[in-house]
């Protein structure tokens, strides 16, 4: 009877947190964030400042090493954690509510030495898109993601699970006018070239030696025309007829493969 009194307490506790099945919002501004992969980066990474987590007890077994003394856990079985988060998320027995990564300022991260490449996104607006793109620029070693503010997702569950932990590694800059940052990005010693499905060059012929801006647009629409003017060249990769154009994150990715193996 205690059991089941137990259960029921904890399904209101959730209920009333998300305010409706399946919305998966977080409360008084925090993020909610859900995975095996998206959590344990979370938790790893000292600049997050964690709320709560949920967790199956399953979950908190498939984490790489412990938690602090009096971390926030509340215990919970996987149906209740289903409400926690958006409908049909795969929360993987975790479920971590915390407050939003600090924002970040282009003029700090252009400090220094350009080096590493950049990854700036005109406009896109699909979080798994986006996601993909941190994941693949963790991989190949970006130095940031740079967006707009507007017509760019925020930070959420969906684009640090897309993200598989790359949201707490690479860092994202969020930018009121993106010609003026990559007029700005220029000024620090960045090539800027713009991925164009119509362009005359290809990208190996059109990729340079020193530090490198990759400028992908929209999914669909590609670039503006304003970014694409903002661009030292624009380039296309090799593809053949078979197909017209690759998905966006599909696209950064093979070119941040191709800077990476230059």
């Amino acid at each position: 009877m205690a059991k089941r009194d137990e259960k029921r307490n904890l399904r209101g506790r959730a209920g009333r947190m998300q305010g409706g099945r399946g919305s998966g919002r977080a409360t008084q501004g925090n993020v909610r964030l859900w995975g095996r992969h998206a959590v344990e980066a979370a938790l790893r990474n000292p600049g997050r400042q964690h709320r709560k987590l949920w967790a199956t007890r399953e979950g908190i077994a498939s984490l790489d090493g412990e938690l602090p003394r009096n971390f926030p856990l509340e215990f919970a079985e996987a149906p209740d954690l289903a409400r926690l988060v958006a409908r049909d998320a795969p929360h993987q027995g975790l479920v971590l509510e915390c407050e939003p990564l600090k924002e970040l300022h282009l003029a700090d991260l252009l400090e220094g030495k350009a080096a590493r490449p950049l990854v700036v996104l005109d406009q896109v607006t699909d979080p798994h898109n986006l996601g993909a793109i941190l994941r693949s620029a963790a991989a190949f070693g970006a130095a940031a993601l740079v967006t707009q503010d507007r017509h760019a997702p925020p930070e959420s569950g969906v684009v640090a699970k897309s993200a598989s932990g790359a949201l707490e590694i690479v860092p994202w800059v969020r930018v009121v006018n993106l010609a003026r940052a990559l007029e700005e990005i220029a000024e620090a010693g960045y090539w800027r070239l713009g991925l164009a499905g119509e362009a005359d060059l290809l990208f190996g012929e059109a990729l340079p030696a020193g530090p490198v801006a990759l400028v992908l647009g929209a999914e669909g629409d590609g670039l503006r025309q304003n970014i694409a003017a903002h661009c030292d060249a624009l380039a296309r990769l090799p593809m053949s007829g078979a197909m017209e154009s690759l998905n966006v994150s599909n696209a950064a990715a093979i070119a941040l493969y191709a800077v990476a193996t230059r």
